[in-house]
């Protein structure tokens, strides 16, 4: 399946609940999986740590997160269905990401370093999850997804929070005036 990319308005549609799991929920949940494995074969340098429904088309508060983001020969991804954010604390702190739908564009976000989460699994078992520093960022990233925000909203206007992958799979700083600031791929009809 294609990853939808900006700047498509599903991206910036608050997604529907689920509510109850059926077999279209678990369909939903496996086209996630497989399309994030396939788009990270095609990125060499990137591990893709976890996907939102609308990243798919799909409009419905449904997350996967890779169970190790450090190692990317573990492929086992949890899905959170209708997850919700309890709590989200700690001193905030900045640090780099990316997405599936923002193509070659990253940024230095900062988000609280802490967050609580409750949501059900694929068995519909109600789960709550604490989560600290790189997975509260990822939680806190797709959970975005599913009201329509993208990380590149958090920097709108910051012009040294933008950068691009360069072909040795290190973050160069992007020029926001020339490449950011008016880019319709990014924004759509908006401008930054």
């Amino acid at each position: 399946m294609d990853i939808v990319t900006t700047p498509d308005p599903r991206l910036r549609q608050k997604c529907r609940k689920v509510n109850k799991i059926t077999a279209e929920t678990l369909d939903i949940i496996a086209k996630m999986r497989e399309a994030s494995l396939e788009w990270e074969k095609a990125h060499p340098f990137e591990l893709s740590a976890a996907m939102a429904a609308p990243q798919l088309g799909f409009d419905r508060r449904i997350i996967i997160i890779r169970d190790d983001l450090e190692d990317k020969k573990n492929t086992n991804f949890t899905a959170l269905i209708d997850p919700e954010i309890i709590k989200a604390e700690g001193k905030p702190a900045k640090d780099y990401e990316g997405c599936l739908s923002v193509p070659a564009i990253y940024g230095l976000v900062e988000r609280p370093t802490k967050v609580k989460v409750k949501a059900l699994l694929e068995d519909g078992t109600p789960v709550r999850v604490k989560a600290e520093d790189s997975l509260a960022r990822t939680l806190l990233h797709e959970i975005d997804h599913l009201d329509g925000v993208l990380f590149i909203d958090h920097i709108k206007g910051q012009k040294d929070a933008f950068f691009k992958m360069n072909d040795k799979g290190e973050l160069d700083p992007v020029d926001y005036d020339t490449e950011i600031k008016d880019n319709h791929n990014l924004w759509g009809d908006d401008e930054a």
